[in-house]
C-alpha cells in the first residue's frame, strides 16, 4: 500500500461513541470495533434482524461486483467512501481474479484514516493507496497525485459507491457528485452503487435510521427507486438494472424477501 501522507497528530478514536463504519465492521465479522458500536448493532438487532441482514448482503453485493467486472477486464477500481476495510475487502477481491488490479479507497473519515495503513495490504503486482479526500469533492479525489500516480485515468476506471451516499446530505446534490465523479473517466469505465430505501419497508427503515441517527451521529437519506435510476444516467445499466441489491446476479437462490434487505443496487457503463 503506498503511503498515506506525513506525519499527523494523534486522533481520539471517541470509541465511546458508536461509528457507522465500526458497527458495520462488527456486523461482518471485524475486528476493528467497541463496546459502543456492538450495542447500536444489538439495538438494530432488537427493532428486527433486516438493517444486520442487509449490511451482510451490501458486502455479498460489493463481492460480486468485482469480480464480474474484473472479469470483464477492468483493472483499475476507485472506491469512494470505503469504510473501515474488514477483510476481504474490495482490492483482495479483484486482486484475486487479476493480481495486476489497482485500487484507490477514498475516505475522509480519521477514524477510517487512523486504522487504514494497518488492513490495507496489495498484492505483489498489482497496487493499493489509501486517499484521504471528502466524497463531496470529487475534483481533489481525481486530481489527487496519490489517485494519478495509482491510476490511469486514460483507461477505464470502475467507481465504487457502496452504501456511502444515503449518508451525504442533499446539498450538493449526491447525482451531482457522481456526475462529476465519471465525468473526466473514459468510455468503458464503470459506476457501482448500492443505497438504503423505503420503497418496500417504509416503517422499519425509518426505525433503523433513527437509532443511527440518535447514536452514531449520521443522518441517513433513503431513495427511491427513480432517485436510484437517476445516478446512472447516461450509462448503460447492466442487467439486471436496478433490483433489490441481493438480486443482481446472486450467487445461488435468493431466499431473503426485498423488505428486508430495503437496499438497491446496480452497476452501469460509461459508453
Amino acid at each position: 500500500m503506498k503511503p498515506c501522507g506525513g506525519r499527523r497528530k494523534p486522533f481520539d478514536l471517541r470509541t465511546e461513541v458508536a461509528h457507522t463504519a465500526r458497527v458495520y465492521d462488527y456486523v461482518l465479522g471485524g475486528k476493528t470495533n467497541y463496546a459502543a458500536d456492538r450495542e447500536v448493532a444489538s439495538k438494530l438487532m432488537a427493532i428486527e434482524p433486516g438493517p444486520l441482514t442487509a449490511m451482510r448482503e451490501n458486502r455479498a453485493f460489493m463481492h460480486r461486483v468485482v469480480r464480474e467486472l474484473a472479469g470483464r477486464g477492468v483493472r483499475q477500481f476507485l472506491d469512494v467512501g470505503t469504510g473501515i476495510p474488514t477483510s476481504p475487502n474490495l482490492h483482495e477481491v479483484a486482486q484475486s481474479v487479476a493480481p495486476e488490479a489497482r485500487v484507490v479507497y477514498v475516505d475522509n473519515d480519521p477514524i477510517v484514516l487512523a486504522h487504514a495503513r494497518a488492513l490495507l495490504a496489495s498484492a505483489p503486482r498489482g497496487r493499493t493507496a489509501y486517499l484521504e479526500a471528502p466524497v463531496q469533492e470529487p475534483e481533489q479525489i481525481l486530481n489527487s497525485p496519490m489517485l494519478k500516480g495509482t491510476l490511469d485515468l486514460d483507461e477505464p476506471v470502475a467507481v465504487t459507491l457502496i452504501a456511502i451516499l444515503h449518508f451525504l446530505p442533499p446539498d450538493p446534490e449526491p447525482r451531482e457528485i457522481v456526475r462529476r465523479l465519471l465525468e473526466p473517466l473514459p468510455a468503458g469505465s464503470y459506476l457501482a452503487v448500492s443505497h438504503m430505501t423505503a420503497d418496500f419497508a417504509p416503517r422499519a427503515v425509518r426505525r433503523g435510521a433513527q437509532v443511527y441517527n440518535s447514536a452514531a451521529e449520521v443522518s441517513l437519506h433513503p431513495a427511491d427507486r427513480a432517485e436510484m435510476e437517476a445516478f446512472f444516467d447516461g450509462l448503460d445499466l447492466l442487467d439486471p438494472g436496478v433490483v433489490p441489491l441481493h438480486r443482481w446476479h446472486p450467487d445461488g437462490p435468493v431466499t431473503v424477501e426485498d423488505e428486508v434487505i430495503s437496499m438497491y443496487g446496480a452497476v452501469g457503463r460509461k459508453p
